[in-house]
């Protein structure tokens, strides 16, 4: 007891990792739960390793090479080989991100990642009002940029091709429109009619800039399968009821497909267009939307921290990944998880 007949505090002096086991432990409670640095705390004592808040970050900030090393390594084990020939993939993302306690969000963190080595050799944070665009990304001549839906512009797209790269992105068809050779604004649900489910279709595009230039590439999509369809067009209404909005009939259409534009030569074949895509998802786009969604606690004027967070993410996208493919190979059944057993035939 204290003279003031309060209780004394235990004061902890500075983290007690027994090992990397432990720490590593601690990191993926606050990366990969997501738990803010006084829950990790709290947790991290429960585990018998004596932290405060403080500590954690300050060895999340130290961690930021250790936990790219780890995603590296990680996607190494996967055998995620990329099609490159020499060149540089890289994949631009953004993300909305709220402070804790905040009612609403507070600013945005664009990154991007070079998919050979894992490194984020771009990074800023800037506030809410600053949109997500490919001019705000440094782009260097031989650059192969993959990037999602709201990357594809005709503004961006100038902006990679001016810049002597190359670009991949998930199709908007009313943020990018397409031409043909006549000029004439391609009708891409029309097209969209004769693609089937796991077949690739391609067509000779045009985009045309802002200074009456043109810019070749090629469309290329595929039918989603009814289980997808169904998950986009459910994630479609969720968003428009929140939004109090209409799903348009034409937006109900495209649901049902799966498009890219890109400048890559036409000598690189649909399915090796496919491929970049396959790794970005990967990498970055499935992490991002399906297994880590959000970024509620990183650190907004810490550079160094918000770089580890990010390869912390990366690193256990690609744990889950692998579990799952772990999952997928294992069966004491002797079917996979996908496969409907068929009765035992009676005598």
């Amino acid at each position: 007891m204290g003279r003031d007949g309060s209780p004394k505090r235990r004061v902890t002096q500075g983290a007690r990792f027994r090992d990397a086991e432990g720490l590593l432990r601690v990191l993926l409670l606050h990366i990969g739960n997501g738990c803010s640095l006084a829950e990790t705390a709290v947790r991290a004592r429960h585990l018998g390793i004596a932290v405060s808040p403080v500590a954690v970050f300050k060895r999340l900030r130290a961690s930021e090479e250790w936990l790219r090393w780890l995603a590296q390594q990680m996607r190494g084990q996967q055998r995620l080989a990329m099609p490159t020939q020499g060149r540089p993939v890289r994949v631009v993302d953004g993300t909305s991100v709220s402070e804790p306690g905040s009612t609403g969000t507070d600013w945005r963190v664009h990154y991007v990642i070079n998919l050979a080595n894992l490194q984020c050799d771009f990074f800023a944070i800037t506030s809410v009002q600053s949109g997500e665009t490919l001019r705000r990304i440094p782009v260097h001549a031989g650059d192969i940029l993959l990037g999602d839906r709201i990357y594809s512009t005709t503004v961006g797209v100038a902006h990679v091709i001016k810049a002597g790269a190359d670009i991949v992105v998930r199709f908007h068809r009313r943020a990018l429109p397409l031409y043909d050779e006549a000029g004439k604004r391609v009708n891409v649900l029309q097209r969209f009619r004769s693609l089937r489910v796991g077949k690739v279709q391609q067509w000779s595009t045009r985009v045309r800039c802002a200074d009456g230039d043109w810019i070749r590439g090629r469309l290329l999509a595929v039918q989603r399968s009814a289980q997808s369809t169904r998950i986009v067009r459910a994630r479609m209404e969720r968003y428009a009821k929140k939004h109090r909005k209409i799903v348009s009939p034409e937006s109900w259409k495209a649901a049902a497909y799966f498009a890219v534009w890109t400048t890559l030569p036409t000598h690189s074949r649909p399915r090796q267009c496919w491929s970049y895509i396959v790794h970005a998802g990967k990498s970055n786009w499935h992490q991002a939307d399906e297994i880590h969604s959000g970024l509620g606690h990183l650190p907004k004027r810490d550079p160094a921290s918000a770089r580890a967070w990010l390869h912390g993410k990366l690193f256990v996208s690609l744990l889950v990944e692998r579990l799952v493919e772990a999952a997928n190979s294992f069966s004491p059944w002797g079917y996979g998880p996908d496969v409907t057993p068929q009765p035992l035939a009676r005598n």
